[in-house]
């Protein structure tokens, strides 16, 4: 009898804490779910406005890589020490809009003076250390969200390569999780992303091709079809993408290992930060960028 009840007292605890994961699990998604829905309603208003004028594109990209780029100095405790954030958020706004024009290595330059004489200037509050990583995840963060700039100011038509740049690392991510979730055996990089398999990445790259070519047909034939589509260079961007998309958010996953962080904050609710969304874009944004220059996606009937 008091083993019965003990089992049963077991079981109750067991089948509470079921529940309350449960709840949990729910509650994530909801939030995942209306995170999600506000996200994708902002980006259909940018494509819209972009269409009238791509310069509005290119503010919008340059206020993200700001903000990504004050995420990422916070990160390692280094936003309040404005000597070196300061320029550091300046850069990142200016040179998304500044892509069209004769000021990008001007500005590049005054950058890496500027930061220099900071790091003299106050190089008892700073070491060389933090200022490289200061400085390097800057060049980094910027260098990648301008291709996305470049992409949206300078090809035609805009919505298809607005779309792709957003739609091929985040299906490649969806792949993975679903895949990884299912079949999801051997990791891919355990002391990086534990959840990450090999698998996963296979499955990965299969979303982002279909993507690709799913989204060129779209174009192709309802949207654009004023437009020609390369299809085999949409596939190679496909498989390339999938596995640059990984390479960033692995990268941005050891820097988050190595400062001691979970997410680089909570602005999306259930899905972390800013970078967090973005870490894969910033690696894929100019590799599209690259194969577009060789293989261009999209010409003119």
């Amino acid at each position: 009898m008091t083993r019965l009840l003990i089992y049963t007292l077991n079981a109750t605890g067991a089948l509470e804490e079921y529940k309350e994961a449960g709840r949990s699990v729910m509650k994530s998604l909801k939030a995942r779910l209306l995170t999600a829905v506000v996200g994708i309603s902002i980006i259909l208003v940018l494509l819209f406005l972009g269409e009238i004028q791509p310069l509005v594109i290119a503010f919008a990209v340059a206020a993200v890589t700001a903000f990504m780029t004050g995420e990422y100095l916070h990160a390692n405790k280094l936003l309040k020490k404005y000597f070196i954030s300061v320029p550091c958020i300046l850069f990142a706004a200016v040179i998304p809009i500044v892509l069209n024009t004769g000021l990008v290595y001007p500005i590049i330059a005054v950058f890496m003076i500027v930061g220099f004489a900071m790091l003299i200037y106050n190089h008892k509050q700073i070491n060389y250390l933090d200022f490289a990583y200061a400085m390097f995840g800057t060049l980094l963060i910027t260098f990648g969200m301008s291709a996305f700039s470049a992409l949206c100011l300078n090809c035609k038509p805009l919505s298809f390569y607005f779309a792709t740049i957003f739609s091929l690392p985040w299906m490649a991510d969806a792949g993975g999780f679903f895949i990884g979730a299912s079949f999801g055996k051997h990791k891919l990089c355990p002391n990086v992303s534990p959840k990450k398999t090999v698998e996963g990445a296979v499955g990965g790259v299969i979303f982002c091709v279909l993507t690709a070519v799913v989204l060129g047909l779209l174009f192709a034939f309802v949207i654009a079809p004023e437009y020609k589509f390369n299809f085999v260079a949409l596939i190679i961007l496909g498989v390339v993408d999938a596995v640059v998309s990984i390479f960033g958010d692995l990268s941005f996953s050891l820097i988050k290992r190595s400062v001691g962080i979970k997410d680089y904050s909570s602005v999306f609710p259930g899905h972390g930060g800013m970078l967090d969304r973005f870490d894969s874009i910033i690696f894929a944004a100019p590799v599209m960028l690259a194969i577009n220059q060789f293989l261009p996606f999209a010409t003119v009937v």
